[in-house]
């Protein structure tokens, strides 16, 4: 099955999204260009409009730190990393009054696939992918006002799989909130329907 001419090459391409804000503050020795695509990928993709499902909590995640490293373990393998944080607020606690395990898994889903859409950015390789599965354990709970630190590295980045991993720390004391695991894959594009 292939596609037309006429069709996309991709189904989300980062370099064709609008810019959503300044991504200029981000740290982390990553192009700038890839930290303002990376971001508006989050936004365009992961939040969308005001109507969508979890927005609010996806616009309240700052990202901080975006890097691309070579890992010697791996032979020389690039590995792309990026920081997030985001305050617990009321709104995305459950009846005990802790972060809802199901707002916790919306946000790992979001942030746990821009390691991959950096990776892909530097590769030239689409990274931007549809989520197969994802493997959450939770650690300890997060109560009202803490920070969480959001730490994503890629694992791999395949012609149509890729996979990812997360921690998410409480900023303050370090303790592990919870850790992930997120494999994803490229849709196929059909001009069939």
């Amino acid at each position: 099955m292939s596609a037309s001419p006429d069709s996309p090459k991709h189904w989300v391409d980062p370099a064709a999204l609008p810019n959503y804000g300044d991504a200029s503050t981000i740290a982390g020795n990553a192009p700038d260009y890839v930290k303002q695509l990376n971001y508006n990928t989050y936004i365009a993709y992961g939040v969308g409009d005001p109507d969508c499902f979890g927005h609010s909590v996806g616009k309240s995640v700052n990202f901080v730190e975006v890097n691309i490293n070579r890992k010697h373990e791996r032979n020389g393998r690039l590995e792309a990393t990026t920081v997030a944080e985001l305050k617990v607020t009321r709104h995305m606690l459950n009846g005990a009054k802790m972060l809802h395990g199901g707002c916790l898994a919306y946000v790992v889903d979001n942030c746990c696939s821009t390691p991959l859409v950096v990776l892909g950015l530097i590769q030239n390789v689409n990274g931007v992918g549809v989520t197969q599965s994802m493997n959450v354990l939770f650690h300890s709970p997060a109560p009202l006002g803490t920070i969480l630190r959001i730490v994503s590295s890629s694992v791999s980045l395949g012609g149509r799989v890729m996979s990812s991993r997360c921690e998410v720390l409480d900023k303050e004391s370090g303790r592990i909130v919870a850790s992930a695991f997120l494999n994803k894959m490229q849709p196929v594009i059909s001009s069939k329907l």
